[in-house]
């Protein structure tokens, strides 16, 4: 697949998960691939998105080039271990669990 190619050609991801991506100055398939799905996910999840690891193992899916559920077993755990990791390292718990306060008292619109 071209270099250049949006983010959308590649199996798996479509219109929502390339806005995202434009959102962190990802655009391209060569980009997605020269940081890999660690560094492009920790990207978006320091930018505020929700980490959701089927999103996580989707993109890594998209990268290989394999359909989004065929990841199992002991694959699939050793990616949950590395999902984990990036949460940590890229979200912080303390500004979601206040935006949580907030949004239960009706700070926060919904």
């Amino acid at each position: 697949m071209d270099d250049d190619a949006p983010l959308s050609t590649l199996r798996n991801l479509g219109p929502a998960m390339e806005r995202a991506f434009a959102a962190v100055d990802i655009v391209t398939v060569g980009q997605l691939r020269d940081l890999g799905a660690d560094a492009a996910y920790g990207r978006l999840l320091a930018a505020g998105t929700r980490p959701h690891f089927i999103g996580y193992y989707v993109l890594e899916m998209a990268l290989q080039g394999r359909p989004w559920n065929d990841c199992k077993g002991e694959e699939k755990k050793a990616l949950r271990g590395r999902f984990d990791a990036l949460k940590v390292r890229n979200v912080d718990t303390d500004r979601v669990a206040f935006e949580a306060m907030m949004n239960a008292i009706g700070v926060i619109e919904r």
